[in-house]
């Protein structure tokens, strides 16, 4: 069998996704892949079973003198555990998808000398990431303008794009038509894995506000917590909407996506991905407390060129909201060209970007170059 590329991620989906969808065409183009998570992650459940799953120690931020000791003392271990993980496999080069469950893995492969690639999701450089790019033969990023990253790796920076889900490629086949002027407006509410309260607050007391008229036609898809399932049930009661289906989780996001006239999300990196690949204008409510704020960087970019409406939360009250609802829905023509930069706006390929700059690398320093390449390091560290 061939040395594997490894990949390593773990924590939320943001991660996950991306891993997974390199994962499927690496194997594809007949590479073998391994992977490298936390022992707290989901790995790729059972969508990949091809793939071996190496499990680690790792960390994200305790507070305190304590926790950071903590912190530290976990990321040695896991690092530990993943560079015996790298001596059994061989990998022809590591692939970090950000996060800290990443690091004890990427850690590894930089004492070992195995070629790195680093992936990041976001429009702000992730402080995994910051922290071992500079040991980096190539940065793949998501977005056309990342911030943070330092001045001398710059020329190291690749623009792959962010790979989806397969069922979200499939789902850009559906070509936006915006609504006609009586039949139904279909909108769609996702706040994250588990939805967002502030969703559930406002949205409802914003329909409330619009126009009889526009609010018969509605047609909600809304994603709320659990425990938030009853009281926006009772708040849409008698509102006269023209439909409304709740859910603390939806497991057809790309038919749901490629349905909706418009979508009201947070500014993650896999919804920004996923609303793009699918090609749908968004209000865009980024997530205050992200780490670096890195969500309103991400909204920013889309929002700049076109394709969405940013609402910092503050500002997103249910007056605001209305307003917003009542100005776009009766442009249908803004919205139109919305989903058209939208669509525009994601690097359709991502996945074999990736693929392409990871196979690239692994050849490159196979053949010699500053990176030891691990058929040769892992042998003379014997």
């Amino acid at each position: 069998m061939t040395a594997p590329v490894l990949l390593t991620a773990g924590g939320t989906g943001g991660h996950m996704f991306p891993a997974e969808a390199l994962a499927r065409e690496l194997l594809a183009r007949g590479q073998s892949v391994a992977l490298v998570t936390d022992i707290r992650g989901k790995a790729f459940g059972d969508t990949l079973p091809a793939v071996p799953v190496y499990r680690v120690h790792a960390a994200t931020l305790f507070p305190g003198l304590i926790g950071k000791l903590r912190t530290l003392g976990l990321i040695v271990l896991g690092t530990i555990e993943a560079r015996r993980v790298i001596r059994e496999v061989k990998p022809l080069a590591v692939v970090g998808f950000g996060g800290y469950p990443s690091l004890p893995a990427v850690i590894a492969a930089r004492l070992a000398g195995v070629p790195l690639v680093l992936h990041e999701q976001n429009a702000v450089l992730g402080r995994a990431n910051r922290l071992m790019v500079r040991g980096a033969a190539k940065l793949a990023v998501s977005f056309p303008a990342v911030s943070g990253v330092p001045e001398g790796c710059r020329d190291n920076v690749v623009q792959t794009g962010n790979p989806v889900r397969s069922g979200v490629a499939a789902a850009r086949d559906a070509f936006y038509t915006a609504p006609n002027g009586s039949g139904p407006i279909r909108l769609l509410v996702m706040g994250g894995s588990q939805g967002a309260r502030v969703f559930s607050e406002v949205v409802p007391a914003a329909l409330a506000q619009v126009s009889a008229p526009l609010r018969e036609r509605l047609v909600i898809a809304q994603q709320c917590r659990p425990e938030d399932l009853d009281g926006v049930r009772a708040a849409y009661e008698g509102l006269g909407v023209g439909g409304v289906e709740l859910s603390s989780f939806f497991t057809d996001v790309p038919a749901r996506l490629a349905a909706a006239h418009l979508v009201i999300c947070r500014a993650g990196a896999s919804t920004m991905a996923e609303l793009t690949a699918v090609g749908r204008p968004g209000i865009l409510v980024p997530y205050p407390f992200a780490t670096d704020d890195h969500q309103t960087a991400n909204a920013r970019s889309l929002a700049q060129a076109g394709g969405a409406w940013l609402m910092a939360q503050p500002d997103f009250t249910p007056a605001a909201l209305a307003a917003r609802l009542e100005a776009l829905l009766a442009q249908p023509g803004d919205l139109s060209l919305a989903a058209a930069v939208s669509r525009g706006w994601c690097v359709v390929d991502a996945a074999a970007r990736l693929a392409e700059t990871v196979i690239e690398v692994a050849h490159a320093c196979s053949g010699g170059c500053a990176c030891a390449h691990p058929l040769n390091a892992l042998e003379a560290a014997e």
